[in-house]
């Protein structure tokens, strides 16, 4: 096939898969060995990032945009009158040897849009994998996107072979998927993120046992919604989210503001695109849940279940349960200093070990790296009562927004300039 035809495809079909952000090659551990290509071990793996946070420092390709499905959210949907192209797996293991050797890519991000059938789909990825590894000997970063429906046996060895595997979730609830995605359903896409945790588990029991175990899926898995395609509230969304990481141990779930491309009835006004910031706070929010201790219910309640857009969660937190500071740095246990704004799971381990040997002070966290502009409204030392609890509610907030950085000397000096 001529180079032209090639580089046409690869305009169509990497054009096709950077709506998918779940690229992500962290945790990879895969070794060069034997001589081979590429090493994802450890930081092996470089990433380049767009402005708004998605990854390209991968191959990321679909294998084809052709789709027996019709989801009204997706630009590859039967239906979508666009141009069409497929890549042959031999043209998908070229494509990424010559990429990596002219140090373009450090790895592979392959999905594919389904044709035929699930199973024929997801060999045809496996395929290219075990083509890279086993011919080519590439030690470099593989993730392949996991197809609904797969069968147990294709995902084994999609796992032996690749680094992450990933299955989008793509609309948070069972009922948003029926409206635009009618011949999907969230419990085919549920069977083969159960299978992968099972194995994972296995490989680790096993390991424990013998020497040499083939790995698994090394990277993990995680899965991916859209948000703002249908009216699922951030409560909703990050607790579909807990959900997953509790009961199927996945590494990541990420999550896609809608982009308007198509016009349907059922979906929202092609020119109300999800406001960038929103996806953010979901990810600070994912993150408060993943390393902070919050459950979904301590970061949004019933009552207000979307996301402050002008704070950040947990700052959000703090001013919704200002009966629980000041914390006093000195003796708060560990839970309660990750929970104080502007500071750090970092910084929360430097103050535990540094106040084993002395008094803490403003001075001290300013040192450790803590963010003083929001963390100083939020702690009081030994000596000193922090004056939080004198501010009202509302000229509090303001304080926090307008980013007051004034010396702490005296508490109250301080509180009597706000009025």
């Amino acid at each position: 096939m001529s180079l032209e035809r090639i580089k046409e495809k690869l305009e169509i079909l990497a054009d096709a898969a950077k709506y998918d952000v779940s690229c992500s090659s962290s945790g990879g551990n895969r070794k060069n060995k034997n001589g081979g290509l590429g090493d994802s071990h450890g930081m092996g793996i470089c990433h380049t990032y767009t402005e708004d946070g998605r990854c390209v420092s991968l191959l990321k390709i679909l294998l084809t945009n052709h789709c027996i499905y019709d989801c009204a959210y997706c630009v590859s949907r039967k239906t979508n009158d666009i141009k069409r192209a497929a890549f042959t797996v031999e043209e998908v293991v070229d494509l990424t040897m010559n990429f990596y050797r002219r140090n373009y890519i450090e790895g592979l991000f392959l999905s594919s849009g389904i044709f035929t059938d699930s199973d024929t789909t997801m060999e045809r990825l496996v395929r290219v994998a075990k083509k890279l590894r086993n011919e080519h000997k590439f030690n470099g970063y593989i993730h392949l996107k996991s197809i609904p429906g797969a069968s147990d046996e294709i995902m084994k060895e999609a796992g032996l072979y690749a680094d992450r595997l990933s299955i989008n979730i793509e609309i948070p609830t069972e009922k948003g998927l029926k409206l635009l995605a009618p011949d999907k359903s969230h419990s085919e896409m549920i069977k083969p993120m159960g299978f992968v945790k099972n194995e994972l588990i296995l490989y680790k029991e096993e390991k424990k046992i013998f020497r040499k175990v083939p790995k698994f899926a090394p990277a993990g898995q995680s899965t991916q919604m859209i948000v703002g395609a249908t009216d699922e509230t951030d409560l909703k969304i990050i607790k579909v989210a807990d959900h997953f990481y509790q009961n199927f141990n996945l590494k990541r779930v990420y999550y896609s503001g809608y982009v308007p491309m198509l016009e349907d009835a059922r979906l929202p006004s092609i020119h109300s695109q999800v406001p960038m910031l929103r996806e953010n706070r979901l990810y600070q929010a994912d993150w408060l849940m993943r390393f902070y201790g919050f459950k979904a219910d301590e970061i949004l309640e019933k009552e207000n279940p979307f996301l402050d857009l002008e704070v950040d969660p947990k700052l959000a937190w703090a001013l919704r349960n200002r009966e629980q500071f000041p914390v006093n740095v000195n003796t708060a246990t560990k839970q309660m200093l990750l929970r104080i704004p502007g500071i750090g799971g970092k910084s929360v381990n430097k103050i535990l070990s540094a106040r084993r040997f002395q008094k803490l002070n403003l001075d001290n966290l300013k040192k450790m790296g803590v963010a003083l502009n929001r963390a100083k409204y939020f702690v009081e030392f030994d000596s000193h009562n922090i004056f939080t609890k004198y501010i009202d509610e509302q000229n509090f907030r303001k304080v926090i927004l307008t980013g007051m950085k004034s010396k702490f000397q005296n508490p109250f000096s301080e509180q009597l300039s706000l009025f």
